[in-house]
C-alpha cells in the first residue's frame, strides 16, 4: 500500500514515523509532504527511505491512501486544491481532523469516494495511541485496510460517526487531562519534600501498574479502590477530601464541555 500524508508536523510526522517503524509498512511506500520543508531533516532521520518531499503533491495521484495530517481549517483547501490529483472511487481518503464530519470530506472530494474521519490521540507519536474511525463509502475491505494501518500505531476501533465527538472528548482531549492529572500529583508530592523527578517516576509507574491491573483482571475501576481502601484508612480519608473538592465531577464537567457537536 502506498501511503502519501499530507503535513508533516506532531501528527503526520508521527504518523510517519510509527508506520515506517512498524515494519509492516516499507519506509519507500510512505510519502511526507511538508508544506514548508522545515521538519524534512527530523523524518530524514527517522528513516532516509521515507520519501519526504517540499510542497509537492503529485505523490497523491499514485496513492492508496491519503492521510489528511493538517489543521482543521486547512483541510478544505487541501481537498479542493488537489482534488483533480486524486486518482479514482478506490483511494482511500483519511482525515484525522476531528472537527471535519464525513459529510464535508464527501463534498470536498467526490460523492463516491470512500472518506474516513480518524481521531488519534498524541501517544501516537510512540504508537501508544486510542484511535478511532468511522468512514463513508467504504466496503469492509476498505474499512479493515485502514483499521490495519492505525492498529499499527497502538489500538484502533470502528464507530459510528455520532460518537466521535464524545470520543474526541474521552481521549484525544482526554490525554491532556491525564498530563494535567500526573502534574498535580507531582506538585502535591514536591510539596511532600519528593524530589520533581522522582516523584514523576513514581507517578507513571503507579499509572502503569493501574492500567496493567485493570487490563489483566478486567475488573471496575471501584474493585480495586475498594482493595486499598480499608476502613479508617489514609486512602479512603484522601480520596474523600479528593471527592469534597469535586475531583470527579470536575472531570465529568471537563469531558462534558469539551464534547463539542
Amino acid at each position: 500500500m502506498k501511503i502519501s500524508i499530507i503535513g508533516a508536523g506532531n501528527m503526520g510526522g508521527a504518523i510517519a514515523s510509527g508506520l515506517a517503524a512498524s515494519g509492516s509498512v516499507l519506509p519507500r511506500d510512505i510519502t511526507v509532504i511538508d508544506h514548508k520543508g522545515q521538519n524534512v531533516p527530523r523524518l530524514k532521520a527517522i528513516s532516509e527511505a521515507l520519501n519526504v518531499v517540499v510542497n509537492d503533491y503529485t505523490s497523491l495521484s499514485t496513492a492508496d491512501m491519503i492521510i489528511i495530517a493538517v489543521k482543521p481549517w486547512m483541510v478544505e483547501e487541501v481537498l479542493k486544491t488537489h482534488r483533480d490529483l486524486i486518482a479514482g472511487p478506490k483511494q482511500l481518503i483519511v482525515s484525522i481532523a476531528a472537527i471535519i464530519t464525513l459529510s464535508q470530506l464527501q463534498e470536498w472530494t467526490s460523492p463516491l469516494q470512500p472518506v474516513f474521519r480518524v481521531v488519534p490521540n498524541t501517544a501516537i507519536a510512540v504508537r501508544q495511541s486510542m484511535t478511532y474511525i468511522t468512514s463513508q463509502n467504504a466496503d469492509k475491505e476498505q474499512q479493515n485496510s485502514v483499521y490495519r494501518i492505525f492498529s499499527l500505531l497502538g489500538k484502533a476501533e470502528v464507530v459510528d460517526e455520532k460518537l466521535i465527538p464524545a470520543i474526541t472528548s474521552l481521549t484525544s482531549c482526554g490525554i491532556a487531562f491525564a498530563f494535567r492529572y500526573i502534574r498535580a500529583a507531582m506538585e502535591g508530592g514536591i510539596e511532600m519534600g519528593i524530589y520533581p523527578d522522582q516523584a514523576k517516576n513514581g507517578i507513571l509507574q503507579t499509572l502503569r501498574g493501574a492500567i496493567d491491573l485493570l487490563e489483566a483482571t478486567g475488573n471496575h475501576p471501584e474493585v480495586e479502590i475498594d482493595k486499598v481502601t480499608t476502613a479508617g484508612g489514609i486512602t479512603i480519608k484522601g480520596l474523600n477530601e479528593m471527592e469534597h473538592a469535586g475531583f470527579t465531577s470536575s472531570v465529568i464537567k471537563g469531558l462534558k464541555t469539551s464534547n463539542v457537536k
